[in-house]
């Protein structure tokens, strides 16, 4: 590669990095109630509707939606899209953090900035939380499972985002057939919540702030749960669109990363 084209690729990446270090776009969610987790009757809904129902009834796997309660939350934002791979190489850039797993080198690969970065730990995601919030002087953080899940399903405990019935042409899974990550918003607008959120379920999963424990949802569990099993949310692009569902519940442990599990932002109002 030639001086000049080295140089101009290195500028290219500051001003990249520059542009990435503006405040995220954060989506504000009303605060009051809205139905968290899976009820009876959406389930009668899922076993006319989806051939792979009929299995979860029988192995008892809906139990860790169950029951459908209300849940109270005050006003907050979160993240409309999830963090970038700019946005991440801004963190690494200026801190030297590691950098995620499936990078090449200490890169994303080329014409992926805006794709969702994947390949990160809970720690790492804390990590970038902590950064953001002291370079921009207002808190940042993971959002627990109810903020995250409220975003994705509305007041109206939409079984996806759009509604009661799977569309494979809006959102990234397993039966799209991409094989890896898409764009930021590459289904917006038909695959947004009703608060104009993308990408809350497909491409990739999230990580949350919460543990898995039993239903009722409390938030006091955060500090409190004794177990190591912790929250992800939203499906993802290897994964069948069975998990990404508003209600579904996946658990994995804080060190695991995988090229198809990220992250996106939360800050309280």
């Amino acid at each position: 590669m030639s001086n000049e084209k080295a140089q101009k690729e290195d500028q290219n990446r500051r001003d990249q990095i520059n542009e990435s270090m503006k405040p995220p776009q954060m989506v504000q969610i009303p605060a009051g109630e809205f139905l968290m987790g899976t009820s009876s009757q959406q389930i009668a809904v899922l076993l006319e509707t989806e051939k792979w129902a009929e299995e979860w009834v029988e192995e008892n796997m809906f139990q860790v939606e169950q029951p459908q309660h209300k849940i109270d939350l005050p006003l907050y934002e979160i993240g409309q899209y999830p963090v970038s791979n700019i946005e991440y190489y801004s963190f690494i850039y200026n801190t030297g953090h590691r950098v995620p797993k499936n990078w090449i080198g200490f890169h994303y690969a080329d014409g992926e900035a805006n794709y969702p970065v994947a390949g990160v730990s809970k720690s790492d995601a804390i990590a970038y939380c902590d950064w953001i919030s002291k370079n921009l002087k207002t808190q940042y953080r993971l959002p627990n499972e109810a903020e995250w899940e409220k975003a994705a399903r509305g007041t109206e405990a939409r079984i996806y985002p759009w509604g009661d019935f799977f569309d494979p042409w809006r959102c990234n899974t397993l039966e799209s057939a991409k094989r890896a990550t898409t764009t930021n918003g590459s289904y917006s607008p038909s695959g947004d919540s009703v608060y104009g959120i993308a990408d809350m379920v497909g491409n990739v999963w999230e990580w949350t702030s919460s543990y898995l424990v039993p239903y009722p949802f409390q938030a006091s569990q955060e500090k409190d749960a004794i177990t190591n099993k912790c929250v992800v949310r939203g499906g993802a692009w290897y994964y069948s669109h069975k998990l990404a569902r508003c209600a579904a519940r996946e658990n994995v442990l804080a060190d695991y990363v995988s090229p198809a599990l990220g992250f996106r932002l939360a800050r309280s109002v």
